[in-house]
């Protein structure tokens, strides 16, 4: 087993995940993965966001909107289309995000210690290789 990729991709996720918890509780990876998207990408309406993360409709609504609460994203309506809200981060979600990313970086530093920088770099590349491969799906 130990020589299937998709083995060791499963298995690096869980330990990247299980540091990722010991840093961030789950609300905040939301709203990490929520930040990071719209910073990336630009201003996008909920659905946009959802297709783009894989996540389910129902759970974009609930983190948006409590981040929306929190005053860490705004929705406006989109020029093109009035019907549609866009969402963007507040300069309170762009601060929430550089913490957020912060900590992130402390668990790439730990999950890929044993790998030398230009490794590391080689393996980003090669996995964002696959995942374009892949276009994201809502779980």
């Amino acid at each position: 087993m130990r020589s299937l990729a998709s083995w060791q991709a499963g298995r690096v996720a869980t330990i990247g995940a299980r540091l990722t918890a010991t840093r961030m509780p789950l609300e905040a990876r939301s709203d990490f993965a929520i930040l990071a998207a719209l910073t990336e990408f630009g201003a996008l309406s909920q659905a946009d966001l959802g297709r783009r993360l894989g996540l389910d409709r129902a759970n974009v609504n609930g983190i948006v909107t409590r981040l929306e609460r929190d005053g860490l994203v705004h929705r406006s309506p989109d020029a093109g289309d009035r019907r549609r809200l866009l969402l963007t981060p507040t300069d309170a979600g762009s601060a929430r995000l550089a913490e957020l990313e912060h900590l992130a970086t402390e668990v790439q530093g730990e999950l890929l210690a044993p790998l030398e920088a230009d490794e590391r770099e080689q393996l980003r590349t090669l996995l964002d290789k696959v995942l374009d491969a892949h276009p994201a799906q809502p779980a």
